[in-house]
């Protein structure tokens, strides 16, 4: 289906078109009716298939430019996301009078509260900073038609749980809620029973967790023969742009620092950065001005690099999990994209469990271990990687 077929105001098909979008991707079709109708929706789909257009567009349709006050609010994980959303919104909305904004932790807060006493129609939030403000000033959510909450999964995984209730229940009017995810843990299904009313649930390749489009490539290596593998691999290939994730910041600016004087245009990136660098990096590798980044896994979720062809996992992931968000870095909306991850005899059992979770058919670069020789106690990913998985992700 294409957006000129659907019944949208002609300054969001101008900027649609203007941004080359024509066709609906599968998780915007099975949604769009559903949520113009107001209906709650629980959308379940691969990371890169079009989850945030898919509730922006026709958020932005609703939206009455004309009544000053927020309209719709998203909720979502990370500052990066917040700002990835807020300016999807600003593109499509363009060509019309309404005001997105975003608000998050590491910015002033007295600037965000001016911003929204001079009027916003639609708010994106992580939810420390959003319950600051509830706190903190006169915002006003009386007004909210539309919640949607975003990397759900995520934002319950990083223990938001208890903020995202109480937001809800500061909503104490009727109110549409729209839970998007990639996966769908317990905690989602307990917080959808309790808060959604009747919801459409819509499930998109849950079978095929990875983008069908992405190929998985695999290389057992050595410790002492990991860096030059990677080097070569940079070399031989020439990616146009890469991600290769670490498991810890201090790993990240390791690698950075011996890969600076080997290749051109890398940095890295990592929670400790100051949010202000860290936001001028994504700007830059978004408009291809800096072809390589070492990060950690705060790189992995939500973030939209449509122009990744690589991603590297140089460290192991933590969990399989870890690797389907890190992988869903490149082959976004479609695109082609390659997943290259260095193992070592170590992550043997944990990586016969992120094959056979994400469903995925590997390539390998060199032999082929013997894993279905391999049985796989309970647990595995907690007894092999959770030493170091708390440590990690403290530190991302």
């Amino acid at each position: 289906m294409k957006f000129a077929e659907l019944d949208l105001k002609p300054q969001i098909l101008k900027a649609l078109d203007q941004l080359g979008h024509t066709q609906l991707t599968p998780i915007q079709q099975e949604t769009f009716s559903h949520i113009i109708a107001g209906r709650d929706i629980i959308a379940l789909a691969e990371t890169g298939s079009g989850k945030t257009s898919a509730c922006s567009i026709p958020i932005l349709q609703a939206v009455d430019p004309e009544e000053n006050m927020i309209q719709a609010l998203v909720m979502v994980p990370t500052r990066e996301l917040a700002l990835q959303y807020v300016s999807a919104i600003s593109d499509v909305a363009k060509f019309t009078h309404i005001a997105p904004f975003a608000v998050y932790g590491g910015f002033s807060i007295a600037i965000q509260k001016a911003k929204l006493a001079h009027g916003v129609h639609v708010l994106v939030a992580t939810p420390g900073r959003l319950i600051d403000l509830i706190y903190n000033s006169p915002i006003n959510l009386s007004k909210v038609r539309t919640l949607i909450l975003d990397e759900a999964d995520e934002m319950l995984k990083m223990g938001f749980i208890t903020d995202i209730e109480f937001v809800i229940d500061c909503l104490v009017h009727e109110h549409q809620t729209l839970l998007f995810a990639a996966t769908m843990p317990s905690q989602i299904k307990h917080l959808a029973k309790k808060y959604l009313k009747n919801p459409v649930t819509i499930e998109l390749n849950i079978d095929q967790v990875a983008p069908q489009s992405l190929c998985h490539h695999f290389r057992q290596v050595k410790g002492l023969e990991k860096f030059p593998t990677l080097l070569k691999y940079i070399r031989d290939t020439k990616p146009a742009q890469a991600i290769i994730f670490c498991n810890s910041r201090r790993n990240c600016i390791n690698l950075y620092d011996r890969l600076k004087n080997e290749i051109d245009s890398v940095d890295f990136l990592h929670g400790g950065i100051e949010q202000s660098r860290r936001t001028s990096i994504f700007r830059q590798f978004k408009k291809k001005q800096i072809k390589t980044i070492v990060a950690t896994d705060i790189a992995s979720r939500g973030l939209d690099f449509s122009h990744v062809t690589d991603v590297i996992n140089y460290d192991f992931p933590l969990n399989p999990q870890a690797y389907t968000h890190r992988s869903g870095r490149t082959a976004r909306m479609g695109r082609k994209g390659t997943a290259v991850t260095f193992f070592s005899n170590h992550d043997l059992h944990a990586l016969k469990e992120v094959i056979e979770t994400n469903n995925i058919k590997p390539v390998w670069l060199n032999a082929e271990p013997q894993l279905d020789k391999i049985k796989r106690p309970r647990n595995t990913y907690r007894k092999f990687h959770a030493g170091r998985s708390n440590t990690s992700r403290r530190r991302l």
